[in-house]
């Protein structure tokens, strides 16, 4: 035991004396340093207390290591409440942002570029930034097409920002927005209104809080479900797989109707991307295959508006005349 409580401590020790980690540039470096605390130290030395019992040893070497952790997420917090109040006044957005992003997380923020699935340094950078608080317990219920919230890996909203070539008039939805970061991440980097689609109540007020703390009047989030969303002004979408089967058909059915009136591009991650690509309508414009891993980016056919305006009334026409034939078979009430 006293060889292990000897390389812990070691452990601990050289990461309190790496004074670079005091720096608030090398976040990525902090982040994994962070990490190892949590992992190859503390759960460890929780493992062996419970393994062999009390030891004032290793409560000893637990408190040390928590302070370690403490300084070290000290120097994050300072970091990032610092550019937290630079997006609230208006002073760091767009293209300053982005630098600011590659400078503390540096070859991590080169969005796309992993071809795994998981999180990393960005990922802790991003969601420090914007998710202010502790995150809401999930829907104990949820439909049975619907699969649990996983946030978005950042790198791959960066990849979408860095593809799509958004325009002032665009407006981006994320469907199935969770807490929120993508459509905050999204209009902090572009600048277009961006709005966010959530069903969990609870995951839809958070994202809000986050928003209104960063002064965010262009980013908006609504309670309900995506198959009764409205989406008539929205010109980009991405889905991250938050359901399949019927209900995903469902929703790609309304969004095929907003690109009658114009084209719309779809971004889609995960699982649903094998789905999304069944559907004729679209266009697949990366080549990426089967790999749901990867960012998948699709477009509506360019239709010119009176060619536009032919196809909208086509397909309201049965519509409207089986409401005429429902409503000639209703019985007529008598006098």
């Amino acid at each position: 035991m006293e060889t292990i409580i000897r390389e812990i401590r070691s452990n601990i020790e050289a990461i309190e004396d790496h004074t670079a980690l005091y720096e608030e540039t090398n976040f990525g470096e902090r982040s994994e340093a962070l990490d190892f605390l949590d992992s190859d130290v503390i759960d460890r030395i929780e493992g062996l207390l419970l393994k062999d019992g009390l030891s004032e040893a290793l409560t000893n070497l637990e408190q040390y290591a928590e302070t370690v952790k403490t300084r070290l997420e000290g120097v994050d917090e300072s970091l990032l409440q610092r550019l937290r109040q630079d997006i609230a006044s208006g002073n760091c957005t767009g293209a300053e942002l982005r630098q600011r992003i590659a400078g503390y997380a540096g070859d991590a923020s080169e969005g796309g570029r992993q071809a795994d699935e998981g999180y990393d340094s960005l990922d802790a950078l991003v969601n420090g930034l914007l998710l202010t608080e502790p995150a809401p317990e999930g829907p104990r219920q949820r439909d049975p097409e619907m699969f649990l919230y996983q946030p978005t890996p950042a790198r791959i909203v960066l990849e979408m920002v860095d593809t799509a070539d958004f325009r002032q008039h665009d407006v981006f939805y994320d469907i199935g927005s969770g807490l929120g970061q993508v459509s905050i991440l999204v209009h902090l980097l572009t600048g277009i209104r961006a709005m966010g689609v959530e069903v969990e109540p609870a995951y839809c007020d958070y994202a809000k809080r986050c928003a209104s703390g960063l002064n965010l009047s262009q980013v908006q989030f609504i309670t309900v479900d995506a198959r009764e969303a409205d989406y008539s002004d929205g010109t980009i979408f991405f889905l991250y797989t938050p359901f399949e089967g019927g209900m995903l058909d469902r929703v790609l059915e309304r969004i095929r109707h907003v690109s009658m009136r114009g084209r719309i591009r779809l971004y889609t991650y995960g699982a649903c991307t094998l789905q999304v690509t069944r559907h004729k309508w679209l266009s697949r414009l990366d080549q990426n295959g089967d790999q749901v891993n990867r960012l998948a980016m699709f477009t509506s056919p360019h239709r010119e508006p009176q060619a536009a305006q032919q196809l909208i009334e086509s397909e309201a026409a049965p519509a409207q005349e089986q409401d005429e034939a429902t409503r000639l078979r209703r019985p007529v009430r008598g006098c």
